[in-house]
């Protein structure tokens, strides 16, 4: 039985090792625009464009179990690693970490998209995007607003565009800790914090800093994403499924080959 793991974030890593330790045989795929990490199983760098498409991957490389682990607003690969498991026969499973939680002292905004982030950030003068990429012209429209002073962008890799004058770049790979996340703030007097909604350990120092000095957060909501067969919180719980199917994957095998020679 071959899996194939969609990863990409700490959780995925650490799942993809526990699997490995267990004897199971894991295809890790990522896209490798930041780090190719280094684990026990087979990485898979690039993406399937390379292979024709997810689906024909699957059933070229004779998968038997997809789980997606990729990042909470991976949307697009979500939805294509659901509708290629669909058409390949193959079963998905999402594995998903928790949304963080509002707590008291929290002051934190909800939007959807671009458009409402923009009107949002209308009302501030030195926001921190720790969203990720943003579009040109996103970033353009948001650098040319008449009460911005500077913009402070986060992301892990560098744009692809040349970058307005008041937007502020910084190459940033968590794990994030409080007192430097503080520090940021402080020393940058940021007046609002742009989030995606990450869950996790790594990128959660930022709103702990903007409850300690009562700032606002405005934070994205997730994704709708295609339904997977089954989804996980748990990394105990979705190794015990994964066990589990694999017991009945070999003993539907061991049916068939019996049937084959009688």
């Amino acid at each position: 039985m071959k899996i194939l793991l969609l990863g990409g974030t700490a959780d995925a890593r650490q799942l993809a090792d526990q699997l490995h330790l267990k004897g199971l045989q894991v295809v890790y795929s990522i896209a490798g625009l930041v780090r190719i990490p280094k684990l026990g199983c087979e990485v898979l760098v690039g993406g399937f464009t390379q292979f024709g498409g997810l689906e024909r991957y699957l059933v070229e490389h004779k998968i038997s179990l997809v789980i997606n682990a990729t990042h909470p607003y991976a949307q697009k690969m979500a939805n294509t690693a659901v509708s290629a498991s669909r058409q390949a026969g193959i079963t998905c499973w999402r594995f998903l970490r928790p949304e963080w939680q509002r707590m008291k002292g929290d002051n934190w905004t909800y939007y959807q998209n671009d458009d409402e982030l923009q009107a949002a950030l209308s009302n501030f003068k030195r926001p921190l995007l720790s969203a990720g990429q943003h579009s040109e012209p996103f970033i353009q429209s948001i650098a040319a607003l008449c009460g911005v002073e500077v913009v402070h962008w986060r992301t892990a890799v560098p744009p692809k565009f040349n970058i307005p004058a008041r937007i502020s770049w910084r190459k940033a790979i968590g794990p994030f800790d409080l007192e430097s996340e503080r520090t940021f703030i402080s020393d940058n007097n940021v007046d609002v914090i742009v989030s995606k909604n990450s869950g996790g350990v790594s990128t959660y120092a930022k709103l702990e800093a903007a409850r300690e000095l009562f700032l606002p957060v405005l934070m994205r909501k997730r994704p709708i994403t295609e339904t997977a067969s089954a989804t996980y919180v748990s990394q105990d719980e979705i190794i015990a499924s994964i066990i589990d199917f694999r017991h009945q994957f070999h003993r539907y095998d061991e049916t068939q080959q019996g049937s084959a020679q009688q």
